[in-house]
Parts: C-alpha cells; sequence; structure tokens
C-alpha cells in the first residue's frame, strides 16, 4: 500500500514554505513518527513525520523546492521496515572507484552554521540520530584548530572572510533565509508605514535586584526550578500599565482603532535564523512565576525551531530585552500591527544626585518605540513614567496600585 506525505496545512498568514532538510533519503526505511523533512516558511520550521512503518519509495519535492499548503513531498510503501539500500546506477570496470560523497543530514540552525562559515559538511561527524549533523557538532567542528593542510593541496579562501596572509579580499555571496526575508520585509514596512517615535527614561535597578537577591532561591524552589529573572517584572509592569493607557495596547486597521480588552505580550528572542517573537497569552493573568517559565518555554523551542504559528500568532504589545547583548541603549522597532514596543537595556551602575547626595546606583535605560499616530507624546511618556515607577517600587505590581 502506497501513502502519501503532504506538506502540513500551512495558516492563511503563510503563503508558502521550502523543503528545508530532507532526514531520509529514497528506499530508506522510516517507522512512524519518525522526523524525515523540515518546511521552512516565512515565520517557523515545521517538521513532516512519518504516518506509518515503510519505505521512502519516491521523493516528489528536493530540498529548496517552494511548495504550498498540503503539497505532495514524497510517497511511502507501507509494510515494509528494514533498511533497503538506494538504487544506484552500476559502474563501469574502468571507471574511477570513489563514488560521489553524499551531503549528510542537518537541521536549519546546523546549515546556517556551515553557510556562514564556509564548513565541508561531510568533514563533520554528525551526533544526531542517523548520524544527522546537529548544531553543536558544526560549534565543535568550527572551534578545532585546523590540520596541517598537505603542500599540494589546494588553498581555500579563508572561512570567516578575513583578509588572507596574501592580501586576496575575499566575498561571499549567500541568499537570505525566508525567516531572514521576510524580517528584513516587516521591518521595513514598520519603518515606512508608521510614524514610529521613541521616547526615553531610566530605572533604579536596586529595589528589584535587592528583592530578586533575597528571594531567588526560595523561588526557584517553590515554582519546580523557574528562576527568578527580571522579564517576568516587566511583563507584569507592563501589563498593568497597558490597562491605564489603553492606546498603547490598541492597533490600528485602516481607519478603524482596534481597542483590546486583553494584554497578549510578545517577548522577542533571538535565535540563529533571526529574531521570533512568541506571544504569552492573557499574561495580566498569569503571575510572575508563570512569565518566567513560559518564556523559558518558549525559549528552548525557539531555539529548536520548535515553534509552532499558534506560538507567534497574535500579540497586542512586545517587550524586548537588548540588556541580555550588553546594549545600553537603542531604539526598538515596532511589530505592526501594534503600536507600542518597550526596550529593555543593560543595567550599568551610574553616579545619581539622591536628596542632594551623589550615590552609585544601577540603572537601567528604558526605550518606549510607539506610532504617533494613535498615541500622542503624552500618553507615551505616561505610560513610560507608570513602567518606571512599578519597576522601582515593585509591591505596586502585587497591589496594582
Amino acid at each position: 500500500m502506497t501513502i502519501e506525505i503532504k506538506a502540513p496545512a500551512f495558516p492563511e498568514s503563510v503563503a508558502d514554505g521550502e523543503v528545508a532538510t530532507w532526514h531520509k533519503r529514497e528506499g530508506e526505511s522510516v517507522v512512524r513518527d519518525e522526523l524525515i523533512v523540515e518546511i521552512e516558511t516565512d515565520k517557523v520550521v515545521m517538521e513532516v513525520v512519518a504516518p506509518a512503518d515503510g519505505v521512502i519509495e519516491a521523493i516528489h519535492a528536493t530540498e529548496g523546492t517552494v511548495i504550498e499548503s498540503e503539497a505532495l513531498l514524497a510517497t511511502i510503501r507501507q509494510g515494509a521496515i528494514e533498511s533497503v539500500a538506494p538504487v544506484e546506477a552500476s559502474t563501469p570496470v574502468n571507471a574511477p572507484s570513489d563514488p560521489k560523497p553524499v551531503t549528510p543530514t542537518m537541521g536549519p540552525a546546523a546549515r546556517t552554521l556551515v553557510t556562514e562559515h564556509g564548513v565541508d559538511p561531510s568533514a563533520i561527524a554528525g551526533s544526531g540520530k542517523g548520524g544527522r549533523i546537529t548544531k553543536e557538532d558544526v560549534v565543535a567542528h568550527i572551534s578545532k584548530p585546523a590540520a596541517p593542510a598537505a603542500a599540494a593541496a589546494k588553498i581555500e579562501p579563508p572561512a570567516d572572510l578575513s583578509a588572507s596572509a596574501t592580501g586576496e579580499r575575499v566575498e561571499k555571496r549567500v541568499p537570505m533565509t525566508r525567516m531572514r526575508a521576510k524580517i528584513a520585509e516587516r521591518l521595513l514596512d514598520a519603518s515606512q508605514q508608521t510614524a514610529m517615535l521613541t521616547t526615553f527614561n531610566e530605572v533604579n535597578m536596586a529595589p528589584l535586584m535587592e528583592l530578586r537577591r533575597k528571594y531567588k532561591d526560595a523561588f526557584e524552589k517553590t515554582h519546580n526550578g523557574t528562576r527568578l529573572g527580571f522579564m517576568g517584572f516587566f511583563v507584569k509592569a507592563a501589563c498593568e500599565a497597558l490597562k491605564r493607557f489603553p492606546e498603547v495596547n490598541a492597533s490600528i486597521d485602516g481607519n478603524d482603532v482596534v481597542y483590546h480588552g486583553y494584554q497578549d505580550i510578545g517577548v522577542a528572542v533571538s535565535t540563529n535564523n533571526g529574531l521570533v517573537v512568541p506571544v504569552l497569552r492573557d499574561a495580566d493573568f498569569m503571575s510572575i512565576a508563570d512569565v518566567e517559565a513560559k518564556i523559558k518555554e518558549l525559549g528552548l523551542k525557539a531555539r529548536d525551531n520548535k515553534l509552532t504559528i499558534e506560538d507567534m500568532t497574535g500579540g497586542t504589545f512586545t517587550v524586548t530585552n537588548g540588556g541580555v547583548f550588553g546594549s545600553l541603549m537603542s531604539t526598538p522597532i515596532l511589530n505592526p500591527p501594534q503600536t507600542g514596543i518597550l526596550g529593555m537595556h543593560k543595567i550599568q551602575e551610574r553616579p545619581m544626585a539622591v536628596d542632594g547626595q551623589v550615590v552609585i546606583l544601577p540603572m537601567m535605560y528604558l526605550a518606549l518605540s510607539y506610532d504617533h499616530r494613535l498615541i500622542d507624546g503624552k500618553t507615551a511618556v505616561q505610560f513610560l513614567v507608570a513602567v518606571k515607577d512599578l519597576i522601582e517600587d515593585p509591591a505596586r505590581i502585587l497591589l496594582q496600585i
């Protein structure tokens, strides 16, 4: 019996996808629910698994093929599960004995690293299932000291594109991934189609840092290993401020303003494939522990390319933390159709005037980018001050005052 393997049904927001990686070849056996191919869209990487035990009879969409929703990918001959060697053409007697090397399978993150560093995949020993090359395998391979090449070996361009000893000016051209191309398109749209403006303020992090220092061990023990970070407080502070200033939580739809009676907070997460923004649904009803646990879960899913369309659909407001990378100040770009985004930054000790005395305090710059078509400067400033007040006195978050 032959079974057709089709691409998943794409949501309305995803027009098509690209076949990223085949983990099986024609003639190889598969078992039910085994990963066989990955489809990369402009938002997520979708995995397609085998619907039953059998053998890959034919692959109809090779790697790099652009496909639409529910397109035919391959066919499986159901029943046989023993490994069947792929059919190869017979080799003439006097033909060279060395066959053409087979490119090992690898995930999107590993493939991105291989492309960026110009690494030969056949030189990497895969530790994944069936010899699959993982991201960690590529990192380990890049970290190894280069072996001395033979005298007659061909000199390859430096993988890091730095100037060679001969002064050669090296360039490398690689196509954008679908996700990176979509990110570029959305950022350009945000800058061209919104009246984006940014207002800044600074917050004294000493009270929050002291609270965290005092309770972090008990918090982690009570909440099954969930660590107490700063994002939970900022998300909850944003939710409280959004209730007070609903324009910042609204969106523009044509000539209409849509006011959202709930707070779905997007949290920007950096991955090897680009920046993604998974959403915390009904964040205003979540505890700080729930927020921290959910952010950790979404971060791990983003790292492993496991985010779904549902994880990233919607969102009424976004929080991004450039401070984890050392950013002292920035102007975050809006995530349309949202009209506001809060930027957190690095905590930096600075001399501050307190009651006529100079005191060294851990300070953080906050930035709120907003769409001036809907949000007036007064509202934006008051929103940011509300976030600042809540963070500098965390008890306000619990008391909602």
